[in-house]
């Protein structure tokens, strides 16, 4: 099997707890005590130092009030939907002229990067 197709970013695996442990205004301690591991433990997920096991990720979500697929959101290869989530809950407050407004500005943007050729590598996200 194609090792860049089986591999798994855990950088971005422990980016996005970070992220969704930040946006719930969870700090490290909150979390591990939520899931009874340790600080450390959840400081080495989110850097990426050490691998999450299957079993400490559903503990994570769990906690978190997600699911794993919101989790893994933009990890995997070829994900139609990925960042659909995060993009739901930003707008979710939105009037619809602000969903209008933010629709024009990323069509717009998408548009300009294929006409120019721009392409931002994953490593740059």
């Amino acid at each position: 099997m194609n090792e860049s197709l089986s591999s798994v970013n855990h950088k971005q695996i422990g980016y996005r707890i970070k992220e969704v442990r930040e946006q719930n205004n969870f700090s490290q301690a909150r979390l591990a005590e939520e899931t009874e591991l340790s600080i450390s433990y959840i400081s080495h997920i989110e850097n990426a130092k050490r691998k999450a096991s299957l079993e400490s990720i559903i503990r994570i979500v769990n906690a978190l009030g997600i699911t794993v697929d919101e989790l893994l959101a933009g990890v995997q290869l070829h994900n139609p939907t990925a960042y659909q989530t995060d993009l739901d809950l930003l707008m979710a407050e939105c009037t619809e002229n602000e969903k209008r407004f933010i629709y024009e500005m990323v069509k717009a943007s998408i548009d300009s990067m294929h006409k120019n050729g721009w392409h931002i590598s994953a490593d740059k996200v």
